[in-house]
């Protein structure tokens, strides 16, 4: 496999390009194939199919990427990073840890439910190098970011006290993949996104005070009243 240069969230091969035409090329491939591959799965979009819903060339979306590999790998990579970069935003911002897991958990909901329940599972089968680099990232960062909400909600007397924040963080990850899993027990249950609220409205009641449950019925009513239960 040919290895282009790497450029922030982009894989770059021609340096004296124009550095706004190719960020607008790039975004717009990445969108694309994000798109595509949370619709349909990794296993049946072809490049000719990326190539021709971004509007552009079979020709120039060889020009930033050698492979479906490669576009799958950026795809994911800067998708990810963004998804990451509100996740942080939304808990830091948030005025204290219940608020900060409900308003992420609205998240994951919308992102959900515009995923095809094969994806992941394609995504590990077809694409192995790729999902190794997906859950490295899930344990750099997004266990890092709950495992701060977990610390931080003992701190506020939200969250029971004497809890171990990085095993919790890890577990709530975890629950979030198993979703996918055509083994696991959930597996056809309900849409993921049903699925997801569920599992973390009672994973929140396990590590709540009552003083941290009455400011989630609060927050539910606000960030999750959109989203319906099982």
């Amino acid at each position: 496999m040919k290895i282009k240069r790497y450029y922030g969230n982009f894989f770059i091969e021609n340096r004296f390009h124009s550095f706004a035409r190719l960020m607008d090329a790039l975004t717009k491939i990445l969108t694309v194939a994000v798109d595509s591959f949370r619709q349909f799965g990794f296993k049946t979009i072809t490049m000719d199919d990326i190539a021709r819903k971004a509007g552009i060339s079979k020709k120039t979306l060889y020009q930033h990427f050698t492979s479906k590999p490669d576009v799958v790998m950026a795809a994911m990579s800067w998708h990810q990073e963004h998804v990451q970069a509100c996740m942080i935003d939304i808990i830091k911002e948030s005025s204290n840890a219940v608020e900060g897991m409900v308003r992420v958990n609205a998240l994951m909901s919308q992102m959900f439910r515009q995923i095809n329940p094969l994806a992941m599972l394609e995504l590990q089968r077809f694409f192995p190098e790729v999902y190794a680099m997906f859950r490295k990232r899930l344990l750099e960062k997004d266990i890092s970011a709950i495992r701060d909400n977990i610390i931080r909600g003992m701190e506020e007397g939200l969250y029971r006290q004497g809890m171990d924040a990085d095993l919790l963080a890890r577990y709530r990850v975890e629950s979030c993949l198993i979703i996918f899993q055509p083994d696991s027990l959930l597996a056809g249950t309900q849409h993921p996104h049903l699925v997801s609220n569920e599992v973390m409205e009672n994973f929140l009641y396990g590590i709540m005070t009552t003083k941290g449950e009455k400011l989630y019925q609060k927050y539910s009513e606000e960030y999750l009243k959109e989203v319906p239960k099982i």
